[in-house]
Order: C-alpha cells, then sequence, then structure tokens
C-alpha cells in the first residue's frame, strides 16, 4: 500500500467513530428482521435509502432485489464492492436481545423461521458504512466506486439473475472487483489466500428405477433400494481412486428415499448429492464419474429405465486473482499489521465469481473473524474448536458487533483505496 493510499485510508476511516452508531443499529435491525432468498425487498430498500442519501446513482430491481450504487468521482479506475443480502430457513438459538423471531412462507409454500446465520448482515452492513464513508471523504480518492448489494447467494442462483438483469450495462467496465466473508475466526482478524479459496459446489438429484414386487418375491422384481445401495458404496471409490491425493474434493450423498412398507419392494428410490471441487477439470471428473458409476450400476441391476440426472444448487469455484490478491495484501499488512493472517482453503462456495466471471474483471475474497476472541481463543487452547465455537449456519452463530463490523468496514475500505486512493485532489 502506497503512503498516499496509507494516508487516504487513514483520513476516511475517521469518519467511523461517527458512523459506528448508527451502522451498529443498522445491523442489530438487519438481523432483528432477516429475508430468505428472492425475499430480500425490505433489506434493498433500506439500502437503497442509505445509498440515495451519501449521494449514489442507485438502480434497484436488479435480478429481482438486487441494489447497485454507483459514486463518480474523477478519473481513475473503477473499483466493485459486493456484500450478499439474503438470510436462510434457521431457527435462531442465539438468545440476542436481537435475535430474529422471524417466520415467512418459502418458495415451497411452507412456514419457516428465518435467520442471518451466515453473517450476510455483517457484509451488508459493513458495505453501508463503507459507501458513506467513501462518499464523505471524496477528496481523499478518485475514480468510480461500485457497490453492489446482491440477493439470493445462499440458492447460488442471486449472481446469475444480477447479470442476466442487465449487470454489465449499469456497472460498465470495471477494473476490479472485491468481497468479503465472516467467518468463525476471531474477531478483528483478517485472512486471505492466493488462488482457490472457495470450492465449487454441485447438487444432483438422481432418480434409478426398479420393479415392484412383494418383499416375498424378490426374484419378481428389481430391488431399488439396493442398487441406491450399491450406488452409495461405489460413489465412495470416486474420491479415493479417481482423484489425485493432492487434489481436494468431497462427495457426499445426504439423502436417500425409497419404498413405502417394510414387505413391498418399490419401483424407483432417490438418492441427492453434493460434489465439492477447487478446479474445473477435477469438478468435470468427478461429475462424469458419478453418471458413470450410476448407469453401470443400473445396467448390472437391470434396470429397467436409464436413470435421470438433475443438477441444482450449482456454485462456481472462488479462485482469487494473484496479482489482486498481492496488491490487496499488501494494504492489509500496512492496516491490520499481525491481525492479517494467510485464510486456509474453505470448502463452502459462494457465487461472487458468477459476477466476475460476466464483467471479466479480476478479483480477490477474503475472510473476516466474527468469534469473539477470548472465547475463540479459550476453546483454541482446549481443543475444542469444533465443538464450542459455532460455524456458518448454524443456530448459534452470531458474530459480535464489534470489533467485526469496524472490521469489515476498515477491510473493504483500505482495500478499495488500493486501487482509488491515489494523489487527493
Amino acid at each position: 500500500m502506497s503512503t498516499l493510499s496509507t494516508t487516504s485510508a487513514a483520513a476516511v476511516l475517521e469518519g467511523l467513530d461517527h458512523a459506528r452508531g448508527w451502522m451498529e443499529d443498522f445491523y442489530r435491525n438487519l438481523h432483528q428482521h432477516p429475508e430468505l432468498s428472492h425475499q430480500e425487498a425490505q433489506t434493498a430498500t433500506s439500502v437503497s435509502e442509505h445509498l440515495q442519501r451519501a449521494g449514489y446513482e442507485v438502480t434497484t430491481g436488479v435480478g429481482g432485489t438486487g441494489v447497485i450504487g454507483v459514486l463518480r468521482n474523477g478519473d481513475g479506475p473503477t473499483v466493485l464492492l459486493r456484500a450478499d443480502m439474503d438470510a436462510l430457513p434457521v431457527q435462531e438459538e442465539t438468545g440476542l436481545g436481537y435475535a430474529s423471531s422471524a417466520t415467512v412462507v418459502d418458495a415451497q409454500g411452507a412456514t419457516v423461521p428465518v435467520m442471518h446465520a451466515c453473517g450476510h448482515d455483517v457484509h451488508v452492513t459493513a458495505l453501508i458504512g463503507t459507501a458513506a464513508l467513501m462518499a464523505g471523504a471524496r477528496d481523499q480518492w478518485n475514480g468510480t466506486l461500485v457497490v453492489l448489494f446482491q440477493p439470493a447467494e445462499e440458492v447460488g442462483d442471486g449472481a446469475r439473475g444480477m447479470v442476466a438483469d442487465g449487470l454489465m450495462a449499469l456497472v460498465g467496465t470495471v477494473d476490479v472487483a472485491l468481497a468479503q466473508h465472516v467467518l468463525p475466526l476471531p474477531a478483528g482478524v483478517v485472512g486471505t489466500r492466493s488462488g482457490a479459496v472457495l470450492s465449487a459446489a454441485d447438487s444432483m438429484r438422481i432418480t434409478v428405477h426398479g420393479r415392484g414386487a412383494h418383499g416375498s418375491m424378490p426374484q419378481a422384481g428389481v430391488d431399488p433400494v439396493v442398487l441406491a445401495s450399491m450406488i452409495v458404496v461405489r460413489l465412495q471409490t470416486v474420491i479415493s481412486r479417481e482423484v489425485a491425493p493432492t487434489e481436494p474434493a468431497v462427495l457426499t450423498v445426504g439423502s436417500i428415499q425409497a419404498g413405502t412398507k417394510s414387505n413391498v419392494i418399490g419401483d424407483h428410490a432417490v438418492l441427492q448429492l453434493n460434489v465439492r471441487t477447487y478446479n474445473q477439470q477435477t469438478r468435470t471428473a468427478v461429475l462424469d464419474a458419478i453418471r458413470r458409476v450410476v448407469t453401470a450400476e443400473c445396467d448390472a441391476s437391470g434396470s429397467p429405465v436409464p436413470p435421470q440426472f438433475e443438477m441444482f444448487d450449482r456454485f462456481p469455484p472462488t479462485t482469487n486473482d494473484p496479482a489482486t490478491t498481492t496488491k490487496v495484501r499488501g494494504a492489509f499488512t500496512d492496516y491490520f499489521g499481525d491481525r492479517l493472517i494467510e485464510l486456509p482453503l474453505q470448502s463452502a462456495s459462494e457465487d461472487f465469481s458468477d459476477i466476475t466471471a460476466a464483467l471479466e474483471v479480476p478479483y480477490t475474497y477474503w475472510g473476516l473473524g466474527g468469534i469473539d476472541p477470548d472465547t475463540y481463543h479459550t476453546a483454541q487452547a482446549a481443543g475444542r474448536i469444533a465443538q464450542d465455537i459455532p460455524v456458518n449456519h448454524s443456530p448459534f452463530f452470531a458474530p459480535v458487533i464489534q470489533p467485526t463490523l469496524d472490521t469489515g468496514t476498515q477491510a473493504l475500505v483500505v482495500a478499495a483505496l488500493a486501487y482509488l486512493g491515489t494523489t487527493p485532489k
């Protein structure tokens, strides 16, 4: 980070002392009023109102409920900062005074609880704060700042929806894109990683067919339960025997549904599985192997109908551009010092790179700690991090408000100014 950029970041972040109070109020309100994927109407309204007051050109309804704010501030690069807005169908168990008790009707017509169990409320609040601070200190930077609030990250199609709804025309040419995610790490810590950082995720629904019969006369049927069982066992060899030991990959069969009664052989079984990989070559190889194994097992069992394969909930890999990561890491090193860590490879997935691929722009994506440092270090000393530290999607996941919000806002400002923080006007 250059001396000018360091000076600009310090000047912009002077406004954080004033913004901290309303940002914390915004966060508590958002946490208490979460919205499911594709239902983020209230969140989007609140975001757009804040951006308009700060002087941004605002476009709403992008890809459903997405919001884009653009702040032009003279000649210079264009930097895109992104936050995701949606919550999860989880019953909150944190016991917080501002815990969510919300319930909504989901896309399938069921009434479900809703919670910001993945920290998207942190992301939105930090980006709203960043947008306000950058607007209030325009004499410290040059260029164009694009702030993008994305719906439906949790179901993997929110980014694609914004792209399909004209994202490229709305934001124009972008020079770099940046994003972050709160994780079960000590609050105040920021973690970067070059190259692969988040996995691709592919969910597959497979229907295999048998022939129904009485349980006492199995010779008259083709048992789909046995067929599905053989498939599950054989699929375990895809990772252990077809993927190099040095290449991370996960294949999980999470659901099998078949039959209705103990003495009835049914006529079909439905398996649902999930695959996590980190590059396109391995991703293609594993998905092809699944189809090959399932088809072969159906043939071996004498299945009367070929299997059906349905892909859903698909996420691209997140692979940080090395040059961009190096530049942002340098800025973080100057600002955060020993609070900057090397982010471990993550097995979770994201759709942020669907946006960057459409814009053909380099990007980096970093992690942000959200756990009370004393709680985390106590668990670490006892060797009980897995048991005592709630992770994303847990009903107990509750980032501490501070220093999480401050750190998330600082990280976005510092990263943006690594590009925009040129000679002040």
